[in-house]
């Protein structure tokens, strides 16, 4: 699934070719700046996370979701893959509101990306 990484003073969710065409986005790029939040979520699949209408993306409920949820004054981007835990970064600026991801890695590490 998607990894997040750090590229000087830009975080990138890094998306795997398949995602990529699931997603019909690339990679998307975010200063560390414009990160306000950080949640680390148990459960992603839920009303309580996800919101709006999936356009552009792929969609297949509780298996994968993948790509650009849309509301009237937001965009969230999502990458989601299975049931389990996940992280929601709330961001401040930029193209989207929140960035929803399927947890790959270390909270630890996520954590220190963002510091």
């Amino acid at each position: 699934m998607a990894t997040l990484v750090r590229v000087g003073n830009e975080l990138i969710l890094e998306l795997s070719i398949w995602e990529k065409l699931g997603a019909l986005h690339n990679s998307p790029r975010v200063s560390v700046d414009s990160v306000e939040k950080v949640e680390f979520i148990d459960q992603l699949w839920g009303p309580s996370t996800l919101r709006g209408v999936r356009a552009p993306g792929t969609a297949l409920p509780y298996v994968v979701l993948l790509g650009t949820l849309r509301g009237r004054a937001y965009r969230d981007f999502v990458a989601m893959k299975g049931r389990g835990e996940g992280v929601v970064l709330t961001l401040c600026k930029g193209p989207f509101t929140r960035g929803i991801f399927t947890l790959s890695q270390p909270k630890e590490e996520i954590s220190s990306l963002i510091a």
